[in-house]
């Protein structure tokens, strides 16, 4: 296990190098989805699946969100400048925004074309159909996993929610082989069964986009962490020699990390000089601690004085 980060040089490096996974699990998943989407829609167009053409243009799609998520991360990697002094973290939830919206939006556009098939009946879908959405959905499975997985380590909004998208992706597959496998058993008269089928995972898609819209939009809004998380900011800084309490707390995302404002309190008596060195300790065991911190701005409070327990 690599040492951890201990200024901020450091640990912006080792979000840099937390970026570099999900560009490359970005590049990954727009080839896998090329691929299979592909697949699906010749696959579907001759074996006279409506379903799987839907799956198939979906998995295509599916270019556009890991081309959003590679965008994304490359520039939240872009160094801070004067205009932008925080950096560029927030075009990675932005991102996540995006793709989330596109989730709604192509269930939406599906689930249309789904009720125009029930409607129109057409051809029973063929036998071979079953065979390559057993493949995709093993596939896509596959990808969701090891996608949301890199996205959690590197916490990544895009990265999971491109995951979530392949996971719907998934879902739609299944959808598409319950519908067929219906289709071919029922006979004449069941057709429309990859329909249906295609319609209710439309809704499942739905649901996961409005979850991720809601994630992201509490990235972009600064949302505060978990209690939890600020739990641990809280006792780290408190761990530091000289601290004697901390009055305020305050962490916001950027890209991959955290951006920490936190009062902590010391002897209302200490020099400044004393006091200065303590902030700087306060600010190295919060990048050194494992908790995603880039970088943290420490002001000093005396305890017990006039404006001690009291955050300007």
């Amino acid at each position: 296990m690599p040492s951890p980060p201990t200024t901020a040089e450091e640990a912006r490096s080792h979000a840099l190098r937390q970026a570099a996974r999900g560009l490359r699990a970005a590049i990954v998943a727009l080839v896998v989805s090329g691929v299979l989407g592909a697949v699906k829609v010749v696959a579907g167009v001759a074996g006279h699946s409506y379903a799987l053409v839907a799956d198939g243009v979906e998995s295509l799609l599916d270019i556009g969100s890991s081309l959003a998520v590679w965008g994304s991360l490359k520039i939240s990697m872009t160094d801070p400048n004067k205009r932008f002094p925080y950096g560029y973290g927030k075009v990675e939830p932005l991102a996540g925004l995006a793709i989330a919206a596109m989730l709604i939006v192509i269930a939406a556009v599906l689930g249309v074309e789904s009720v125009h098939e029930i409607r129109h009946p057409h051809e029973a879908p063929a036998p071979f159909t079953l065979a390559v959405l057993v493949a995709v959905v093993g596939a896509k499975e596959l990808l969701y996993r090891w996608l949301v997985r890199t996205g959690r380590d590197i916490e990544s909004r895009a990265v999971v929610s491109d995951a979530w998208h392949h996971r719907s992706d998934a879902l739609t597959s299944l959808a598409a082989f319950v519908g067929i496998s219906i289709a071919l058993v029922g006979g004449p008269g069941y057709e429309s069964a990859d329909d249906w089928a295609a319609l209710a995972a439309c809704g499942m898609i739905a649901f996961n986009g409005a979850l991720l819209l809601g994630s992201a939009l509490g990235d972009i809004l600064d949302a505060a962490p978990s209690a939890e998380t600020l739990e641990k900011i809280r006792a780290t800084a408190g761990a530091v020699e000289g601290v004697t309490g901390i009055d305020d707390c305050r962490a916001r995302k950027s890209g991959l990390g955290w951006l920490v404002d936190i009062h902590v309190e010391v002897d209302g008596e200490m020099p400044v000089r004393e006091g200065h060195r303590i902030a700087h300790e306060v600010k190295d065991a919060l990048l050194a601690a494992r908790l995603g911190v880039l970088d943290a701005l420490v002001h000093i409070e005396p305890a017990g004085g006039p404006l001690g327990g009291k955050a300007p």
